[in-house]
């Protein structure tokens, strides 16, 4: 018997055909997500990929400590316009501004240290988008206030700031208003963000890479809990970075991805939750992009992600660019504007490892674009599909629909 008619004879099971050929089964209840977001972009240039080491990253703590709680060594505190500084008994700064307060209680730190040192923000003010708070090396943030950007700036500019350094750690922060970046972070290891908030007007959340020395992963990121609304761009993005642990990104009316990783390895991503995520675009509410998972020349499964939620927005899940090595265990996904699932040139890709459901929205799309080799390995499985469509054009090699229900659906594979 060959693959389709088997496929068939499996769905005949629960589903009916219907005298228009297409097949439908009793609805059972789909899965009700929160809400989700989706995007998805046009494939930038591939950059050459090395292989590098794998760090193991830190577990994600079970509870996140209340902001300005425990021992710090410098801090900066708000009362009434005017902004202190202070490390101990001495004061660093005195004035109205917020910037310049907490970069001089960064400042007052121990030079040349190689153990962190903690500064505690106390307070909400505006800083400009064209300038930036920066982060040396073995340096704790908590930010027990807000942060309101205000006005333009062009370049990497962002509230919070880090490149070529290490062990750096943002414990708490709320960010509004209109930044670049919320948090930009280049070419550093051994990075912890926790509990961050960022309810925008424009501009990209949360930016981590390696793009100024490409030589260089960025290495060894834990994200625990980011919340992105507003967001002109991506809700949090990663180009090359290797050992990255994410807990839950949550996306909301972004411009552009919920959660993008380009040119990054092993990582483990516990929860995406994203509500219209790049509407109108082809960004989606998860995309791997430009050989991400690819670790030299292979394709071992180094991506493993828990849980996508995508409602509305754009796409729901993007792979392209020759990347993979993924395996996304529950899929989620209702009502996205274009493909529910897009698979483009990508090898060794997992969908639905546990559950899935696709209801409404744009198809199921197995793709390939003729400057990559074609799809190989791809694996569908497990999905209740809902008022939408399976479609496989051009035939990939080793494609595997398995345990799929289609609910007033068509299927249309090789």
């Amino acid at each position: 018997m060959g693959r389709r008619a088997a496929l068939l004879a499996a769905a005949g099971a629960t589903a009916l055909l219907t005298a228009t050929g297409m097949l439908t089964a009793p609805a059972t209840a789909a899965t009700t997500p929160t809400t989700p977001t989706a995007t998805a972009p046009t494939t930038a240039a591939t950059p050459p990929v090395t292989t590098p080491a794998s760090p193991t990253p830190t577990a994600a703590p079970a509870r996140a400590a209340a902001c300005g709680d425990g021992s710090y060594q410098a801090e900066a505190v708000q009362s009434g316009s005017t902004w202190t500084a202070r490390r101990g008994s001495s004061t660093v700064y005195t004035g109205t501004d917020m910037r310049a307060a907490v970069q001089a209680a960064i400042g007052s730190l121990t030079s040349g240290r190689t153990s962190k040192e903690r500064v505690v923000v106390r307070g909400s003010g505006s800083v400009s988008a064209g300038s930036r708070i920066s982060l040396p090396s073995y340096t704790v943030l908590d930010v027990c206030g807000t942060i309101n950007v205000t006005g333009s700036g062009s370049g990497d500019q962002a509230p919070v700031y880090s490149r070529g350094t290490r062990d750096i750690e943002v414990q708490h922060l709320n960010v509004t208003g209109a930044p670049l970046y919320g948090i930009f972070l280049r070419n550093v290891q051994n990075v912890v963000l926790g509990q961050i908030d960022m309810r925008l007007s424009s501009g990209l959340g949360v930016r981590i890479d390696n793009r100024g020395d490409t030589s260089q992963w960025t290495r060894n990121v834990r994200i625990d809990n980011v919340y992105v609304s507003g967001a002109s761009s991506h809700a949090v993005e990663t180009y090359g970075v290797d050992g990255l642990t994410v807990g839950t990104v949550t996306a909301r009316n972004v411009g552009e991805s919920g959660l993008l990783l380009n040119q990054t390895i092993n990582a483990t991503v516990s929860r995406l939750d994203a509500e219209n995520a790049g509407t109108g675009t082809g960004y989606a509410a998860f995309r791997m992009a430009n050989r991400n998972g690819r670790i030299g020349s292979s394709y071992s499964t180094n991506i493993r992600v828990g849980e996508v939620i995508a409602r509305g927005g754009g796409r729901g899940v993007f792979c392209v660019s020759e990347s993979g090595g993924a395996t996304i265990d529950r899929i989620t996904l209702s009502n996205t504007g274009n493909n529910a699932i897009l698979i483009e040139n990508c090898y060794n890709v997992n969908l639905a490892a546990q559950s899935g459901t696709v209801t409404g929205g744009g198809e199921i799309r197995l793709a390939a674009r003729s400057e990559f080799p074609n799809n190989r390995d791809i694996t569908i499985q497990n999905l209740t599909v809902t008022d939408s469509s399976i479609r496989e054009s051009p035939c990939g090699e080793n494609t595997t629909f398995r345990n799929n229900r289609l609910v007033n659906s068509s299927q249309s594979i090789c």
